[in-house]
């Protein structure tokens, strides 16, 4: 069940933790000095640029440096009348805080010393605890609700930045009772550590298969396995010398994602792949108690938070639906989407898995048909551990095409080049590299770049960590680091970001090629970068993704179509030893093999959809049985078996960092093929395609509302009202998959 969404993104955590929630940046006079760590000619610096981070025990005063920052800011903002002023200066803690947390965040999942990645977990954990006193302090609660009824907020952002405080506040349980709000804390930090433990399963426990003998994998793979050794028996076994006996070479296959793709693509030998997808699905046993305990967490946090008080806010009918009558997890985490409710988002799913199921039914038949004649069997059944097998030699026959031969235009380096040309071309701005200052850096191969407009200066910086290591974060995912926010009227604090991939090789290797859902996988993530780094909101809540879940993987996706078109792939990719530009006929190949089975994977993505969907919705009085669950959704919304034994959903992290939000990846779909259409499909690298991106969507953030944002930039056809909520016009993106 692999997919490309499944470890693509890492966003700021949901915002259960009011305005003082992942990801927010330090500020220009609190006691970090950023213009120290970033400016012209930085000397010994700290990580990230942060001078207390210069050791890993620099984490502790780093908590505690934030800690005092806060609470003069808190004390400030106490005194404050309702004005502009309020809101700044809630941001202005944020943006402190938040500092540490994010870094906390990078540095746990990449840094190679087990120090600083211990250091950073409890500074986390610190900094989590206090974001609960924040969250429940009744004077910085009404400071907010009296400067959003008479604090002249003179700006459409200030005014958004009070409601969004307000009511994060809320959903935090500030109007709930001391005996109550200490419950809903409790939780809070409960599924926090659910959640990492959920993470750390996954990376702990991949998995393995031993298979025997070594001739049953691929020779060019055997290389990525661990030989191992089995004595061979012989009849005078018992009277040879231990010594003497033989041996029989075998290979330990770990059943990572990234690793089990791989086998279930190449692997030809039908045991194998059905052992290592056995396996592989079947890990880790522990995150299925992990999950029940998640589910029950998050159902009991959305039930806590169902009880007002109304003595606490203003009478006010909209701030009493805001925080009334969760009757599931899925509720408490949609309703402040453009969805809406979860009955909003079921209704979409369900008319788009009716929409796509007779043509994946096809598709089913079709692969299933194809193997048995390939396998000389007429009443071979079709498993799930066939799909990539099978499907990946049809596209390969029916286009002529060979893995090695695309990735050899597709060097590292050059798709690098590619979207520095992309963003010149289509924004006027260019990447370079600049010094990393002595101690900025966490590993060797990481490289930083700042992003330089000629009229308007520095943009914002990008950190690449891009080769894989061990110990290292597995997929691959933007981190934001700091946010942008609007200073004072002649200083803006800039953005800075890291991309981390795991690609094979190291900088300058000849062996750093990537494949085709590599280069697309960079392209995603770009995106996400360029929406952090082009953003221009006064505050650094709104800065870049921090913005509706149903919105943030638009830009994405968006970027991801560049990677497909002819039009962009000719201006960097190149055969890395003839320098010839990628033929089109080649291109066209890759398009015609990414539709052969499009509906199939689309399915897919619904079926997961309803699967967290689901699982977070409303529970019955018996807890109910993950497996089964999943399973009976498998076999209602999809064309293929459930394999008995297996729990796959044990290690989809999508259930920790999108929970009740997968979804979100189908809206972005549609809302990006309707952009690309409208706006990009004719002139996809022309500046005034930048420009309308950049300007009418970009730049904002989530400063405006979301679904302006979106009308404004592909026309008021993008969405549709659905029973109180907003659904994508799916139109674009269906024509384009063949409906």
């Amino acid at each position: 069940m692999a997919s490309r969404a499944l470890a693509i993104h890492r966003r700021a955590a949901p915002r259960f933790f009011s305005f003082f929630s992942p990801s927010r940046r330090l500020s220009v006079g609190s006691c970090f000095d950023a213009t120290v760590a970033y400016g012209e000619g930085a000397r010994d610096t700290g990580l990230y640029g942060f001078p207390v981070l210069k050791t890993a025990k620099g984490f502790r005063r780093f908590v505690d440096d934030a800690i005092e920052r806060s609470g003069e800011l808190v004390s400030y903002v106490s005194q404050l009348p309702p004005s502009m002023e309020v809101i700044r200066v809630m941001d202005e803690i944020s943006n402190t805080v938040c500092s540490v947390i994010d870094s906390a965040e990078l540095c746990r999942n990449t840094h190679p010393d087990r120090e600083y990645v211990e250091e950073a977990n409890k500074a986390s954990m610190r900094i989590h605890e206090y974001l609960h006193f924040l969250n429940t302090n009744y004077s910085l609660y009404n400071a907010v609700i009296k400067a959003e009824l008479e604090g002249n907020l003179i700006t459409e952002e200030a005014q958004r930045a009070a409601q969004t405080l307000r009511i994060d506040f809320e959903k935090g349980g500030i109007h709930l009772c001391a005996e109550k709000l200490e419950r809903v804390n409790q939780l809070n930090m409960e599924i926090a550590l659910l959640g990492r433990q959920f993470n750390e399963n996954i990376i702990t426990d991949p998995g393995f298969v031993d298979i025997f003998p070594a001739s049953r994998i691929p020779k060019h793979m055997q290389p990525h396995f661990k030989p191992i050794y089995r004595p061979i028996p012989t009849a005078s076994e018992e009277s040879m010398d231990r010594q003497d006996r033989k041996k029989e070479k075998g290979f330990r296959i770990a059943t990572d994602s990234s690793t089990l793709s791989s086998v279930l693509k190449w692997v030809s030998d039908a045991e194998v792949r059905k052992q290592s997808y056995i396996k592989g699905n079947s890990t880790p046993q522990a995150n299925l108690d992990v999950l029940d305990k998640l589910i029950s967490a998050r159902h009991e946090l959305a039930e806590n938070l169902k009880h007002f008080r109304r003595s606490i806010v203003p009478a006010s009918e909209n701030i009493e639906k805001s925080i009334m009558g969760c009757k599931s997890y899925a509720e408490f985490a949609i309703r402040p989407n453009m969805a809406a409710s979860p009955d909003v988002v079921m209704s979409f799913l369900l008319d788009l898995s009716k929409t796509v199921r007779k043509k994946a039914d096809e598709e089913f038949k079709i692969i299933k048909d194809f193997k048995r004649r390939f396998c000389n069997e007429r009443s071979a059944d079709l498993e799930p551990w066939d799909e990539a097998y099978f499907t990946g030699m049809m596209k390969s026959s029916t286009y002529d095409l060979d893995s090695l031969v695309i990735s050899s235009y597709f060097s590292l380096s050059q798709c690098l080049e590619g979207l520095k040309l992309l963003v010149e071309s289509l924004f006027g701005a260019t990447f370079h590299r600049i010094p990393v200052a002595p101690g900025e850096s966490w590993h060797p191969d990481v490289v930083k770049l700042s992003l330089h407009h000629p009229q308007e200066g520095d943009l914002g910086f990008l950190y690449l960590d891009l080769y894989s290591r061990k110990g290292k974060y597995p997929g691959c995912a933007h981190f934001a680091i700091r946010g942008g926010r609007r200073v004072s009227e002649t200083e803006y604090q800039l953005p800075i970001v890291a991309l981390v991939c795991n690609f094979p090789g190291s900088p300058g290797s000849s062996t750093s090629r990537l494949n085709h859902w590599d280069v697309e996988t960079l392209f995603h993530e770009f995106g996400h970068a360029l929406h952090s780094l082009l953003s221009r909101t006064d505050y650094q809540h709104f800065s870049g993704t921090r913005v509706v879940l149903d919105l943030a993987e638009t830009p994405s996706n968006l970027f991801e179509y560049y990677a497909w078109d002819y039009r962009v792939l000719r201006t960097f990719a190149r055969h890395d030893t003839t320098g010839e530009v990628i033929p089109k006929k080649l291109v066209a190949a890759m398009n015609g093999a990414r539709n052969m089975f499009v509906a199939t994977e689309f399915q897919r993505q619904i079926f997961y959809s309803l699967m967290d969907l689901t699982l977070f919705g409303e529970q019955p009085a018996t807890p109910r049985d993950t497996i089964s669950v999943v399973a009976d959704l498998k076999k209602q919304h999809t064309s293929w078996n459930h394999v008995e034994g297996t729990h796959w959903h044990t290690r989809f992290n999508h259930l920790i960092n999108y929970g009740a939000g997968y979804y979100s990846y189908l809206y972005a779909r549609c809302f990006a093929a309707t952009i690309w259409q409208e706006i990009c499909c004719e002139h996809p690298l022309s500046h005034c395609t930048g420009s309308a991106i950049r300007t009418k969507f970009l730049q904002h953030g989530g400063a405006k509302d979301p679904s302006d944002l979106l009308k404004e930039l592909a026309g008021n056809s993008v969405i549709r009202n659905c029973s109180h909520g907003i659904v994508p016009d799916t139109s674009s993106l269906l024509k384009e998959i063949g409906f």
